[in-house]
C-alpha cells in the first residue's frame, strides 16, 4: 500500500465538504468563547449567582480548553481523526445540553469546563484534519483561507449571535445552540470525513509530558484570568504563574528525554513555524483586547443594545473573510508569510491606534466602523497565513500536536491579552479619577474612555512588536518551506493513505 496522501482532484467535491464540516466544529468552539458573555447578566439574575462568582462562567470553558489542547491534539493522532472528531462533537453537544438546562451555578460551571474539555479534543483534530486532507498547495491555500477567517472571526460571530439568542429567546440557547450545530457536523462527519486505519504498532501516550503541560497551561490561564479579577498583587496570581513557568520548563526539559515525546521540539523550533505561533499568539491578544473593550464602550458609553453590538462588529467579520481569501489565494502565495504577516501585524496596530480617537459622542458609521474594518482586514492577513504555516510539513504522526499548538497559541494570547489590558485599562480609569475628582457622571465617562484608550494603545504595541518578530523570524522565499510549493508531509509507513 502506497504511503503517499491521495492527491484530491481540483472538483473533488468531499474535500470541500469537509472544510464545510470542520470548519462548523471550530466556529462552534471558538464562538463559546464570547457567546456566553452577552447572557452572563441574565443567567446571573436566573440562577442567582454573585458577581464574584460569575467570572467562572468564563474562566472554567477557558481553563479546561487551554489546559487540555496538547492532550486533545495528541489524542487525534493517536486515536485517528475521526474517531476524535466524533467523540469530541457528541461530548460537546452534552455539555451544551447539560448547561443550557442547569438549575443552578455549580451545574453551569461544570457544564462549561466540560464544553471546554471537549472543545480541547475537537479543535486541534478539525486543523488537523484540514492538514491531512488538503494537500496540493492550491487548494490548501483555499482551504486555510476559509479556516483562518472562522478562527478570527468566531468570537465577534459569538458576539453577535449571543445578543440575538438572549434578546429573541433567553440566555439559555446561547447554549443549546449548539446541539443543532454539532447534529449538522457529525451528520457531515459521518459522510465525508475520511477514515484512516492504522496498519502498524500504536505509539504511545507520553503520560509525564501530557501532566507537566496540562497542568502548566492550567497554571498559566489561571494566573492571568486571576490576575484580572483578582490583580496582579494576588499571591494566587503569582503563585500560579510561577507554578506555570516551573512545569513548562520542566515539560520542555522532559521532552528532550521522552522515547515518545507529547510534543517533539523539532515542530516548535523551526523557525517558520515558531514564528507563526508567535503571531497567532499576538494576534490572539489584540483581538481579545478588542472585544472586550470596544463591546464595553458600544454598550456601556454609546448605551448599545446587546444585538446593535453584535452588528456593529459585521463590517470587521467582512473585511476579515475578505482579507483571507485574497491573501491564502494571492498574497501568500506570492509573498509568503514573510511579507503578510508583518503588513497584517502593521494594519493591526494602525487600527489600534485609530481607536483611540474614539470619545461619547462619536458616530458609529464616521468614528467606529472604519478601524474596526481595519482590524479585520488585518485578522484576515495574519491569521491564515499564520495558521498554514504553522501546520505545514509536519509528519502525520503530529499533526494532531502541532495543530493543538496553534489553538493553545491562541488561547493563551487572548488569555495573557485580556488580563493585560483589562489591568492597565482599570489602572488608569483609576488614575484618570483621582486627578478629577469630584466625581460627576461626565468624569466617570471620560475615566471609562482614558481606560479602553490606554488598552488601545497596548494594543497597538502588540501588534507593533509582532510586526518586528514576524519580520525577523520568518525565512525569506526560497530559503525554507513555501506556503505555495512545499506538500504536506507524507504518510508514515504503518499510516495508509486517506480514502474515502
Amino acid at each position: 500500500m502506497s504511503s503517499l496522501p491521495t492527491t484530491p482532484t481540483p472538483t473533488n467535491r468531499g474535500h470541500w465538504m469537509t472544510l464545510a464540516v470542520v470548519g462548523l466544529a471550530q466556529l462552534m468552539v471558538v464562538l463559546d468563547a464570547t457567546v456566553v458573555n452577552i447572557a452572563l447578566p441574565s443567567a446571573q439574575a436566573d440562577l442567582g449567582f454573585t458577581d464574584g462568582q460569575r467570572q467562572w462562567i468564563i474562566t472554567a470553558y477557558s481553563l479546561a480548553f487551554g489546559s487540555l489542547l496538547l492532550l486533545g491534539g495528541r489524542l487525534s493522532d493517536l486515536m485517528g481523526r475521526k474517531r476524535t472528531f466524533i467523540i469530541g462533537l457528541i461530548g460537546f453537544a452534552i455539555a451544551s445540553a447539560l448547561g443550557g438546562a442547569a438549575g443552578t451555578f455549580e451545574l453551569l460551571v461544570g457544564a462549561r469546563a466540560l464544553q471546554g474539555a471537549f472543545g480541547a479534543l475537537l479543535a486541534p483534530t478539525a486543523l488537523a484534519v484540514l492538514t491531512t486532507t488538503f494537500t496540493i498547495p492550491k487548494e490548501r491555500a483555499r482551504a486555510f483561507g476559509g479556516f483562518g477567517a472562522i478562527a478570527g472571526a468566531g468570537g465577534a460571530i459569538g458576539l453577535l449571535l449571543g445578543g440575538i439568542l438572549t434578546e429573541a429567546l433567553n440566555w439559555r440557547w446561547n447554549l443549546y445552540i449548539n446541539v443543532f450545530i454539532a447534529a449538522v457536523a457529525l451528520i457531515g462527519a459521518l459522510i465525508y470525513i475520511p477514515l484512516m486505519a492504522r496498519t502498524g504498532p500504536r505509539p504511545k501516550l507520553d503520560i509525564p509530558g501530557t501532566i507537566l503541560v496540562s497542568a502548566g497551561l492550567f497554571g498559566l490561564v489561571f494566573g492571568f484570568s486571576n490576575a484580572e479579577t483578582d490583580g496582579w498583587d494576588s499571591p494566587l496570581t503569582w503563585g500560579m504563574l510561577a507554578a506555570a513557568a516551573i512545569l513548562l520548563v520542566a515539560f520542555v526539559l522532559w521532552q528532550l528525554r521522552a522515547a515518545h515525546p507529547l510534543l517533539p521540539l523539532s515542530i516548535l523550533l523551526d523557525r517558520n513555524r515558531g514564528a507563526a505561533y508567535l503571531s497567532v499568539m499576538i494576534a490572539g491578544a489584540g483581538m481579545f483586547g478588542i472585544f472586550l473593550f470596544v463591546t464595553y464602550y458600544l454598550q456601556l458609553t454609546l448605551g448599545y443594545s446587546p444585538i446593535q453590538t453584535g452588528l456593529a462588529f459585521l463590517p470587521m467579520i467582512g473585511m476579515l473573510v475578505l482579507a483571507a481569501q485574497l491573501g491564502t489565494n494571492i498574497f501568500v502565495p506570492r509573498f509568503g508569510p514573510k511579507v503578510l504577516v508583518p503588513v497584517g501585524m502593521t494594519l493591526g496596530a494602525i487600527g489600534m491606534i485609530w481607536l483611540t480617537f474614539l470619545d461619547g459622542s462619536s458616530a458609529y458609521a464616521a468614528n467606529i466602523m472604519p478601524p474596526l474594518m481595519v482590524i479585520g482586514f488585518a485578522m484576515g492577513t495574519i491569521m491564515p497565513a499564520s495558521m498554514q504555516t504553522a501546520t505545514l510539513g509536519v509528519d502525520r504522526h503530529f499533526a494532531g500536536v502541532a495543530s493543538a499548538t496553534v489553538n493553545t497559541s491562541q488561547q493563551v494570547g487572548g488569555s495573557v491579552g485580556t488580563a493585560l489590558l483589562n489591568t492597565l485599562a482599570a489602572t488608569a480609569a483609576a488614575d484618570f479619577l483621582v486627578a478629577n475628582a469630584p466625581v460627576t457622571q461626565e468624569v466617570g465617562i471620560q475615566a471609562a474612555l482614558a481606560g479602553y484608550s490606554t488598552a488601545y494603545w497596548w494594543g497597538a504595541a502588540f501588534f507593533a512588536t509582532g510586526a518586528v518578530i514576524a519580520a525577523l523570524l520568518f525565512r525569506r522565499r526560497g530559503n525554507g518551506l513555501s506556503l505555495a510549493q512545499a506538500p504536506v508531509a507524507a504518510a508514515p509507513e504503518n499510516e495508509p493513505a486517506i480514502a474515502h
